[in-house]
């Protein structure tokens, strides 16, 4: 028996696979039209009444169709008599599987057929663009089974997910792993606030030197410098020395370095720029598909330097919304993509021109929208002065964390070497110090902007 008409067959006989297949199976899957139109009226009877199909009514409705050729119903009154006689019963395990495969395999050659069709310029309403979207879509055709969580019936499975590790993406640095329970979880997105010039970029770069040192494959998409100027700071700080020294380095002593990083790192680090607010989470996830096609290259990790000027998938440059709608829906299409590639994203934004020189920076000195920290998995400032640059450090204040009490190591401070575009922990003495020395300078009260209305009021 033919593969669809086993299909077929148990979508009439065996209510538990009907249920099962019904709602992944297309009748583009089907190769004869009369196998389809038969399908079709097999699919609209149990979307409509729920239950398995008489053969009658499926006759009754196939005589009855204006769709339907004369050729085309002879055909598929012949298939409804010969596979409502079939008795044979079968393993639904296997019957599952076998469907699962059979409609994989269909959906991949379709989507050859249509990308050929695109090529050949015979399809007017899609370009050559989405073929690694269609072929995408295709690989991904799969029976998951999941409806939801059933609270009493799945309890077993909710105890091994608390007991489950967590896979994470690892810092370097020591209290960024403390307050994080060891790492950015995947699906998430994490955000750096910091003012112009503090360290944004730096931070990231660094990051992702750090992710690549680890053997994890890192993307960094750049929407502020040019590829070469962040592949720059990424050579500084693997190969340990300063910028001008780096721009100074003979070719031979540079290769010979390049070299031996080779065989130390298994990981990949791609970086794709865009021009500045012209892209969008779209276009990073086709970049993704490219490379996933091009290049067999999967990321472990996304850094997009920086979301503000990111564009919205959803809303239009030029359209009448206010910043907060706008970054906003930029920030949760950024998480979306994390989720969907099932990843950890990070990136940065602005403080607002009062935050800039607030040495103790909130949630509410994060520029354009508010929207930013409420979507954000993790948040945390990067705060420096003149003080703090006179030391080599940079102080650290967490604003908004989903993965532990932000209230742990509320503040630290981290060194920092600009020169070489590297960051690294401080001996826990100067760690106590000058923690304690920036909390002490003003009291708790006055830190915040509400503070403001009681000034000059008499108690």
């Amino acid at each position: 028996m033919k593969t669809e008409h086993l299909i077929l067959s148990n979508l009439l006989k065996n209510e538990s696979y009907m249920r099962k297949s019904l709602p992944f199976l297309k009748s583009e899957y089907l190769v004869e039209s009369h196998e389809k139109k038969l399908f079709e009226e097999i699919r609209q009877f149990v979307l409509k009444y729920n239950s398995l199909p008489p053969v009658a009514a499926i006759e009754i409705s196939l005589k009855e169709s204006s769709k339907i050729t004369e050729t085309e119903l002879s055909r598929a009154l012949d298939t409804l008599k010969e596979i409502s006689n079939d008795k044979a019963e079968q393993k639904l395990e296997w019957l599952i599987d076998t469907t699962e495969k059979f409609c994989q395999e269909r959906a991949i050659y379709n989507a050859i057929m249509d990308s050929i069709q695109i090529i050949d310029g015979k399809d007017a309403n899609r370009g050559k663009g989405s073929i690694p979207t269609i072929l995408s879509d295709a690989l991904g055709v799969s029976f998951d089974p999941n409806v939801g969580h059933d609270y009493v019936d799945n309890y077993a499975d909710r105890y091994d997910f608390y007991h489950r590790v967590e896979k994470r993406i690892p810092f370097d640095l020591e209290y960024f792993n403390k307050i994080t329970k060891g790492g950015l979880p995947q699906k998430t997105l994490n955000i750096a606030l910091a003012g112009t010039g503090v360290g944004k970029s730096l931070f990231m770069c660094h990051m992702a030197a750090s992710c690549l040192t680890q053997n994890y494959n890192v993307l960094y998409i750049t929407l502020e410098m040019s590829e070469e100027r962040i592949a720059e700071r990424v050579d500084a700080n693997l190969m340990n020395v300063t910028m001008d020294d780096l721009a100074n380095m003979p070719k031979d002593m540079y290769e010979k370095r390049m070299s031996k990083l080779k065989e130390r790192v298994k990981g990949k680090l791609i970086i794709k720029e865009y021009p500045t607010a012209s892209a969008n989470p779209s276009h990073f996830r086709a970049l993704i598909n490219e490379l996933s096609l091009k290049k067999n290259f999967k990321p472990d990790i996304i850094f997009i330097d920086y979301l503000n000027i990111c564009a919205s998938a959803r809303i239009k440059a030029g359209a009448n919304v206010n910043s907060y709608t706008y970054i906003k829906a930029i920030a949760e299409e950024l998480r979306g993509l994390a989720v969907e590639n099932n990843l950890p994203i990070v990136s940065a934004t602005q403080t607002t021109r009062s935050g800039f020189s607030n040495s103790d920076p909130g949630l509410e000195d994060t520029s354009e929208s508010f929207g930013l920290p409420a979507t954000a998995d993790f948040m945390f400032a990067l705060v420096s002065n003149e003080e703090l640059q006179n030391l080599g450090q940079m102080l650290v204040k967490q604003l908004k964390n989903r993965y532990n009490d932000p209230n742990l190591y509320k503040r630290f401070t981290i060194g920092v070497d600009r020169s070489k575009m590297k960051l690294y922990d401080l001996e826990e003495k100067a760690q106590n110090s000058v923690a304690q020395e920036v909390e002490s300078k003003k009291p708790v009260f006055d830190r915040g902007r509400s503070a403001d209305k009681f000034k000059g009021l008499k108690v």
